[in-house]
C-alpha cells in the first residue's frame, strides 16, 4: 500500500518582515546570517522589526555593538544587550526570549553554528511565541559561510562598496550622506539556501541611514570580475542565480 510522506495539504503562508522588495524573512522561525557583513544585516532587520530587540552574544565574540555604531541604522533605545560565557545560556536564552514573544527580534552572535536540536527547539519557541500576537523572528550570526543545521534560510553579506551605486538625488539626501554617522555604500547579499525558495543573489544599495534599501538582481561572481564596472555607472544585469556553496 502506497504512503505519502509529503502532506497533502497546502502550507499556510507564514507573516513575512520584509527587508526590500522581494527579499523577506518568515516570522516565527529562526533564519541564519553569515558573511564580514552579518552585523548590517541584522541592524537591517532590526529597523524595521516593530518592537524591541534582543542582542545575544558570546563573550569569545567580543563586545556587542556600541550605541554609536548602531545608530545610523536603529534607535538604540530599542536594544537590549545581553552576554553569556557558555553557548548553552545563549541558546537557552534566546529560546525562552523567543517563546514570550516580548522581543520582535532576537539575535544571537555565536562563535560557532549551533546543532539541529537546539535550532529545533528554538522554531517551537518562535512559533510559541507568536500565540498571542505577532511572531518573532530569531537570527543566527555565524562566521564565513554559516552551517547552522535545521535553519529556515541562510543569508551571506559582504560589501560591494567597488560596485557602482546609483547617484544621489538633488535635496537633502546629500547632506544626509555628508554625516559621520553613515556613509553610502553597497552590499552583495545571497540568499544561500531556503525551504522554499532557490538560491539567488542581490546588488543592495542605500543612499542615507534613513533611505529605503534598493536592491537588483547581482551578476555571478566570475562574470562581475571579468567585466569590472561600468563606465556608464548602470546596475549589472541579471544573471542566473548562484549554486548553493558546498557545507563545511
Amino acid at each position: 500500500m502506497p504512503t505519502h510522506l509529503l502532506s497533502r495539504h497546502s502550507r499556510k503562508p507564514r507573516p513575512v518582515l520584509s527587508l526590500t522588495q522581494g527579499i523577506g524573512l518568515e516570522l516565527g522561525r529562526v533564519h541564519e546570517a553569515c558573511g564580514p557583513a552579518r552585523l548590517r544585516f541584522a541592524l537591517w532587520l532590526a529597523a524595521i522589526a516593530p518592537g524591541p530587540v534582543l542582542w545575544l552574544s558570546s563573550l569569545q565574540i567580543g563586545t556587542p555593538p556600541a550605541a554609536d555604531g548602531i545608530a545610523g541604522c536603529a534607535s538604540p533605545s530599542r536594544f537590549l544587550f545581553v552576554q553569556t560565557t557558555r553557548t548553552e545560556d545563549l541558546l537557552w536564552a534566546m529560546e525562552e526570549a523567543l517563546r514570550s514573544g516580548a522581543a520582535a527580534l532576537v539575535v544571537a552572535d555565536m562563535a560557532d553554528p549551533p546543532a539541529m536540536t537546539p535550532v529545533r527547539r528554538l522554531h517551537l519557541a518562535a512559533e510559541r511565541g507568536g500565540r498571542f500576537g505577532p511572531a518573532p523572528l530569531g537570527l543566527l550570526l555565524t562566521s564565513g559561510q554559516g552551517g547552522a543545521q535545521g535553519i529556515e534560510s541562510r543569508w551571506h553579506l559582504a560589501p560591494a562598496h567597488h560596485l557602482p551605486v546609483h547617484e544621489v538625488p538633488s535635496g537633502g539626501s546629500a547632506a544626509r550622506m555628508r554625516a559621520p554617522s553613515f556613509l553610502p555604500g553597497c552590499w552583495r547579499l545571497q540568499r544561500l539556501r531556503a525551504r522554499t525558495l532557490p538560491p539567488r543573489s542581490w546588488q543592495i544599495s542605500q543612499d542615507a541611514a534613513d533611505a529605503p534599501l534598493r536592491a537588483m538582481p547581482a551578476a555571478g561572481p566570475a562574470s562581475a570580475a571579468a567585466s569590472g564596472p561600468s563606465a556608464s555607472g548602470a546596475l549589472p544585469q541579471p544573471q542566473a542565480p548562484l549554486a548553493m556553496p558546498a557545507r563545511p
